[in-house]
């Protein structure tokens, strides 16, 4: 097991910002609605990545993974289940279930895991699924669908928090066979939703509305392979500005996508900072000399992310004055409280809210990580804390984020991973 030693740095360069993790998932699993050969780049090389593929070797894929570009052909033998020890480890594992439905007419997927959050319900997924016509029950931790043929439906997909993501993806995946028009209504809008809706356009696949809350899905016979690019990931590139604004350092940001930004820049400039954005859609970045506190609540998109809560709680630990942060998405998720506290930040947490009183340095320490956020958040309150912090479990890390220690080094970070 791995962990971080990490020293108080200055920041300053460039970084590159690679392919997005959340979108890669969803559209690996969408290659099982096909015979043919699928090209995947910028594919980001991950340990979720790896994991997904492991998933899909099971299934009856044989896949290729070379300098960020996935080949997924299929073998003559198909299978359809998905076993628990891989599922176990990700909860994206979960959206196999839609296309294996889609195209085998039958599924077993294990009930996913992944990080400690908070509880995270697959019932949107079985909703939505069920009323396409699926017959769907749990089984000794499986989650057991056939259905002769799947129906088109107008489909409501809220739920007590808003639109899920991966409730849309594998929703929007089982309908693209179902003869008529399928429409989900309160779908995910997300960037990584239209991605996948592109990608399966792409392959022959008819559907409006991608980046709404109002799909529509013509049902199609087959669907084709296809080359596809993974969109950039808008959780690293925010990772990093996090970094910036904890450090006070001024960076360049390329390879990002500005428009999938847009919450995160404008709480980046009420924070204090100077965002510029060039015309090659490079981001520059430049700290005020000390941290504005603000007010984040964190929304379905095009609201703030949660998967940045924790790495901008991190920066407000350093705000002049004291700042609230409402988790409107997983409730639950702030396991990284604990640990900033140990490092002298003033944390209050009650239910969904977290008040931060800022202070005027944090202290290095021996912290742990809870789930992939949270160690982001880790590091940047390390890169920022005075003295030595040493994160351990940093296994989760790299979940998400591809030689994170070696794009900090190239901006100056005193960060080393070494061997527990």
């Amino acid at each position: 097991m791995d962990k971080f030693i990490i020293y108080k740095s200055k920041l300053s360069g460039e970084v590159s910002i690679g392919g997005s993790k959340n979108a890669a998932l969803p559209i690996m699993a969408a290659t099982l609605l096909t015979d043919e050969a699928c090209v995947i780049d910028n594919v980001p090389d991950l340990r979720d990545i790896r994991t997904m593929v492991g998933i899909l070797e099971v299934l009856g894929k044989e896949i290729s993974f070379e300098k960020n570009t996935l080949v997924i052909k299929s073998k003559k033998s198909r299978k359809f289940v998905a076993p628990y020890r891989l599922v176990k480890t990700m909860r994206a594992s979960f959206c196999c279930l839609g296309p294996l439905l889609a195209k085998q007419k039958k599924a077993k997927v294990a009930l996913p895991g992944g990080c400690v959050i908070g509880p995270r319900p697959v019932d949107l997924h079985i909703k939505g699924l069920r009323e396409l016509g699926a017959d769907i029950y749990v089984d000794k931790g499986y989650c057991c669908a056939q259905a002769k043929s799947l129906l088109a439906k107008h489909i409501y997909l809220g739920g007590a928090f808003g639109s899920s993501v991966l409730a849309t993806a594998n929703v929007l995946m089982a309908s693209v066979f179902t003869k008529g028009q399928t429409v989900i209504e309160y779908a995910a809008c997300e960037p990584e939703i239209e991605c996948l809706a592109l990608f399966l356009k792409k392959m022959g696949a008819d559907i409006t509305g991608e980046g709404s809350p109002l799909l529509r899905i013509k049902g199609v016979k087959e669907l084709s392979g296809c080359n596809f690019k993974i969109i950039p990931d808008r959780i690293e590139a925010a990772t990093f500005i996090a970094a910036g604004l904890a450090t006070g350092s001024k960076i360049k940001i390329t390879g990002a996508e500005p428009l999938h930004l847009t919450s995160v820049l404008e709480v980046a400039k009420n924070m204090g900072a100077s965002v510029m954005v060039s015309r090659d859609s490079d981001l520059f970045i430049k700290p005020k000399s000390f941290i504005h506190p603000v007010n984040i609540t964190t929304l379905a998109y095009p609201g703030f992310p949660t998967d940045l809560q924790a790495q901008f709680m991190a920066c407000l630990c350093l705000g002049k004055g004291i700042s609230l942060i409402v988790e409107k998405i997983y409730p639950d998720r702030f396991m990284h409280v604990a640990e900033l506290n140990r490092m002298g930040a003033g944390i209050q947490r009650s239910g969904p809210y977290a008040v931060v009183e800022g202070r005027k340095k944090l202290y290095g320490a021996e912290i742990m990580a809870s789930d992939l956020r949270a160690s982001a958040a880790l590091v940047i309150a390390g890169l920022a804390a005075e003295g030595k912090s040493e994160v351990s479990r940093v296994y989760h890390i790299d979940r998400g984020y591809e030689n994170i220690e070696n794009k900090l080094e190239k901006l100056g970070a005193k960060i080393k991973r070494v061997k527990q």
